[in-house]
């Protein structure tokens, strides 16, 4: 199940049946079938303080995800700043939609196993956000 909530924030339009439905396409792809899966949109000060207490950063992030997969069963909290991902939009000249998408599906492809801390995994991992939107945009 894909539940969906907001902390200190509006919940972000996205038609949320047709982004799980696309979320279950993506983890099948990737072998993977979706357990409880728990999007928490929040303000940047929460973000700020959840990375603090649990990953020992002093950072505002566009996205953090606790990982709880077991076997082939994906599972996880991600929280989300809307925020911050409207300044990355505007950072890296996408649209306000296009990067929440994009970081919408990284948290599940981080689930799936796929990492970002090198620069190869990056490259890696850009590849699969990049053909994990293409599938959202076609119906």
């Amino acid at each position: 199940m894909i539940s969906y909530f907001t902390e200190g924030v509006k919940m972000p339009k996205i038609g949320k049946r047709d982004v799980s439905a696309w979320i279950k396409k993506v983890t099948e792809i990737h072998g993977f079938r979706v357990g409880d899966i728990s999007y928490i949109f929040c303000s940047e000060e929460h973000m700020l303080n959840v990375n603090r207490e649990y990953l020992q950063h002093d950072y505002y992030t566009d996205i953090i995800t606790f990982d709880y997969t077991e076997g082939k069963r994906i599972s996880g909290d991600i929280f989300i700043s809307p925020d911050t991902v409207a300044s990355n939009a505007e950072k890296f000249g996408a649209s306000y939609e296009e990067e929440l998408y994009r970081v919408i599906i990284h948290g599940v492809l981080h689930l799936c196993g796929i990492n970002d801390k090198s620069p190869e995994e990056r490259k890696i991992m850009e590849k699969e956000e990049n053909k994990a939107l293409k599938l959202r945009n076609t119906k």
